[in-house]
């Protein structure tokens, strides 16, 4: 059984300022507390693991986080003042620190609880002096069982002593927290060295001068980021070197915090290694660094061209003042393994992350991870260390306890198990009798997944479905509530299998054909794909770019392959279709599908929800519109406006905006006579023939324009993300698709890339602009911010997630409420509370229609934007 607390035990039962404590339920995501208590306190909860957004406290407190500033705050075990448990067999009480004669009343009381209470007490008794001899007195140690905190120099705690325990005793209902003082500024120091191992060696230096946080990012990690097209501008800002310190001091005013950081720049002029540093007081920049270390994950897996690196040794932690001696040696058997690996991490506190290049896919890559395994523990131990900083034992250290704690202290460990789950039934066979190393590992060598025959080319994963589905690495950042756009039915639903992590893993288990046995076939699979926006916001803010979009497009297309599909499928997907004969009578087609009675039927018919207003055609489609314009700016550069189905037929405004605009910048438009689409709601039912048909229709159209290098503007923005990316994807190898991929524009970048020096007027007005989900996973905002602050607009770029409504999804009877409880998330709250006379701008026709259908405001495209200016 799994209990998922996130779900429903997730409230925040108390903050209590003056006593600096907060109770919470283990549910309760850690940020969501230090949003309140910085806020309105300049209070925090120190741990601060680089998933801080989305780690809930009873995860951080089952595996003792500890994170960026356990530097100024320690681990989650010392942060934890009471939990209350309840055990297997259902006994409830609270655990904290326990006074000789509490423990005395305790126990003489009797009970389930008083047995366990005398069981610990004697354990202690009996092993006392061996806890105090071979626990590693370092920050970093989270291996084994606490049983030091039960020692009577440390209040027989038992609290902490279930901290990090791993779900292996007692499940936490609630914990009282202790709360530190955060200092109201924070300046960060970026220090670049030759090596690595040459940073390490400063470190007693720098934690003289008081740094909060110390952390660590080196060259490899650096350059993966760079080869994967990540963070690219956040890596600008790093100074010269080859391994990075970064390092944050505190004060109560930004010239306290900037004079401890001068403090210890000057300091480190006169060491050994003088490295090239970089002050940064505003915070914005000193955020923008951060999330390269926090990008950590993202760049040390899944590297383009290299092979798989792995966790499987990743987080070992060695007394403070011995890092780079321990790197060197550590380095020295990565050599001689032939294993390579990026180095960050917790450097402060000596926890040393990796990811390495183990091969876990053969027998004979699977025993050589096994040696080194065994390698890496003796050397990490020789120095006082311990086999886990951060992350615990679980089953990938279990097995090597001994050689940190000696066979007697593992016994201990089973006695303390038995104490609290004498049954074994809770998160069994981890920390106490664990499972070998090399068990139960997600490939191993008898992994051989089946290898469909697939529609994309997944050229990112060797052409493989099986190894795209492999991406996930459980890092969570899918599950982030009030942040991006990843992902928006987990943040409406909270369900794990509604997450991009979630449905990586079913997809994973549905080859695997252990657990679902139906392949492509399978219902459940449907089910947990079936809430899938195909938003594409996993393709940039996953760590790894888990595509679940594409995933479930191809998926759908097996699913149902020889099958009827769901009626919206051939009502909204079909849509270009539907458009064009629509286009022959638009007045006749509009006037009935809105005559009483019939409309709903239309809707019923069509799968589409009696909430929604039906579409509404253009009287006077956009091709139309243009067929009769006298030529403007004869002679001049070319450029071709892409009439795709929906600024066509539904809605030509932001169509005929973008060719004045274009006019405007002194261009000589083009829109072709022919009919042409790039398919974009055929994906979202798997209609992957179709899409492709439609493709080459597309091609031939706009080969001409091709071949003469003519640049071609998307108005739609899903339309510009399909040219620049399903296009590739499902035409790989055809090199007019690909040449084509590359000449289709938004508006703004082809502005910023082929008119740099026309500007639009200056357009004197407030605005909030709502990022299309397509348009900011795959084209990104940042033409667009530029050309909005160019024209002196007061922006405001809403961090607002999807609009819900996501092409037909929104339309779907099925889908509707989801819909509306995304869109209610963020943006329409967002937009409800926006200035009467602010501008609201977004590109999207779907956005700007759950907008109209669910407020009352309406949304503006860029290129009516520039209009306005034009026309002032």
């Amino acid at each position: 059984m799994v209990i998922d607390t996130s779900k429903h035990m997730r409230d925040i039962l108390e903050i209590d300022s003056d006593r600096r404590f907060a109770r919470v339920e283990p549910g309760v995501v850690r940020d969501a507390l230090t949003d309140l208590t910085e806020a309105r306190h300049d209070l925090t909860f120190g741990p601060d693991t680089a998933t801080h957004g989305w780690a809930t406290f009873g995860g951080m407190i089952g595996n003792d986080s500890c994170g960026t500033r356990s530097v100024m705050a320690g681990r989650t075990s010392e942060n934890v003042e009471e939990l209350e448990v309840v055990t297997y067999d259902g006994v409830r009480m609270r655990v904290g620190p326990t006074s000789d004669d509490e423990l005395e009343r305790i126990v003489a009381a009797g009970g389930r609880r008083g047995r366990i209470y005398a069981d610990m007490r004697d354990l202690r008794d009996r092993y006392a002096d061996l806890i105090r001899a071979r626990y590693p007195d370092i920050p970093r140690r989270v291996s084994g069982y606490s049983l030091d905190a039960l020692l009577p120099e440390n209040g027989f705690d038992v609290a902490r002593t279930l901290v990090g325990s791993e779900g292996t005793l007692a499940t936490v209902l609630e914990a009282r927290l202790r709360l530190v003082h955060l200092p109201r500024w924070r300046s960060l120091v970026v220090m670049g060295y030759p090596t690595m191992a040459d940073a390490a060696d400063n470190l007693s230096e720098i934690l003289a001068h008081g740094a909060i946080a110390l952390e660590a990012i080196d060259e490899r990690l650096v350059r993966n980021l760079q080869l994967k097209g990540i963070q690219l501008e956040e890596i600008a800002l790093l100074p010269e070197g080859g391994g990075w310190l970064l390092v944050e001091f505190g004060g109560e005013s930004r010239e306290e915090a900037e004079e401890h950081a001068r403090a210890c720049m000057a300091g480190l002029e006169r060491a050994a290694i003088v490295p090239e540093m970089t002050l940064y007081d505003d915070p914005a920049e000193a955020a923008r660094i951060w999330r390269v270390r926090e990008g950590a994950l993202a760049a040390t897996a899944c590297v383009p061209g290299e092979p798989d690196h792995w966790e499987g040794w990743e987080d070992a932690a060695v007394p403070p003042g011995h890092e780079g001696e321990y790197l060197r040696d550590f380095e020295r058997l990565l050599a001689r393994y032939d294993y390579d690996s990026a180095f960050y991490g917790h450097f402060g506190q000596g926890c040393i992350h990796t990811r390495i290049n183990f091969d876990l896919r053969t027998q004979g890559g699977i025993e050589k991870w096994r040696g080194f395994v065994d390698e890496a523990a003796d050397l990490v131990l020789s120095y006082g260390g311990s086999l886990s900083g951060e992350h615990g034992d679980g089953q990938s250290r279990a097995e090597l306890l001994p050689k940190m704690f000696g066979a007697e202290l593992v016994e201990a460990f089973g006695e303390l198990k038995a104490i609290w789950d004498p049954e074994g039934r809770m998160n069994p066979h981890k920390v106490v009798d664990p499972y070998p190393i090399v068990s139960n590992l997600k490939l191993g060598a008898r992994h051989a997944p089946p290898e469909p025959a697939t529609h994309f080319a997944y050229t990112d994963d060797g052409g493989s479905f099986a190894r795209a589905t492999q991406r996930c690495v459980g890092a969570g950042r899918c599950r982030e509530l009030d942040a991006g756009a990843m992902c928006p039915s987990f943040m409406a639903t909270r369900d794990e299998r509604h997450s991009t992590r979630g449905r990586a893993r079913i997809l994973f288990e549905m080859l695997e054909g252990e657990t679902i046995a139906e392949g492509f076939a399978s219902e459940e699979v449907h089910e947990a794909l079936d809430l899938c926006l195909y938003c594409k916001a996993c393709q940039s803010e996953c760590p790894v770019q888990v595509d679940m979009a594409t995933l479930k497009a191809e998926f759908l297309s097996k699913h149902y392959k020889g099958r009827l599909r769901p009626r919206a499928a051939y009502s909204m997907g079909l849509i270009m279709v539907h458009a064009r004969a629509a286009a022959l009578a638009p007045r006749v087609v509009n006037a009935v599908a809105r005559a009483p009675g019939i409309g709903d039927l239309v809707r019923r018919g069509a799968g589409i929800s009696p909430e929604r207003e039906l579409p509404r055609f253009a009287e006077e489609s956009f091709q139309a519109w243009w067929k009769p314009r006298a030529p403007v700016n004869p002679g001049r550069e070319p450029v071709v406006v892409f009439p795709d189905t929906f600024s066509n037929f539904l809605r030509p405004e932001p169509a005929r905006a973008t060719v004045e605009v274009l006019e405007a910048a002194g261009r000589r438009v083009i829109v072709p006579d022919a009919a042409a689409c790039c398919g974009r709601p055929l994906y979202d039912h798997g209609m992957l023939d179709a899409a492709r048909l439609l493709w080459r229709r597309t091609i031939h159209v706009l080969r001409p324009f091709v071949d003469e290098g003519v640049p071609i503007v998307g108005v739609e923005p899903s339309c510009v993300a399909a040219f620049r990316d399903e296009l590739p994807g499902l035409m790989a190898g055809d090199e007019d698709a690909l040449r084509l991929s590359a000449q289709v524009h938004t508006l703004a970048e082809f502005l910023a890339e082929h008119e740099p020096r026309w500007a639009p007027p200056r357009l004197e007005r407030r605005a909030l602009v709502h990022g299309h989900c397509h348009h900011e996973a795959v084209m990104g905002m940042a033409a667009d911010r530029a050309l909005f602050e160019g024209m002196g607009l007061d922006l405001e770029v809403l961090d607002s997630g999807c609009c819900g409504m996501a092409g037909a999804f929104g339309f779907e009877r099925e889908h509707y409420d989801i819909s509306v409880r995304v869109g209610e998330d963020r943006l329409l709250p967002a937009i409800r509370g926006a200035p009467a006379d602010a501008l609201l701008i977004a590109d999207g026709f779907s956005c700007r229609t759950q907008i109209e259908d669910l407020s009352d405001r309406t949304a503006l495209h860029v290129a009516e934007v520039i209009g306005l200016a034009l026309a002032e």
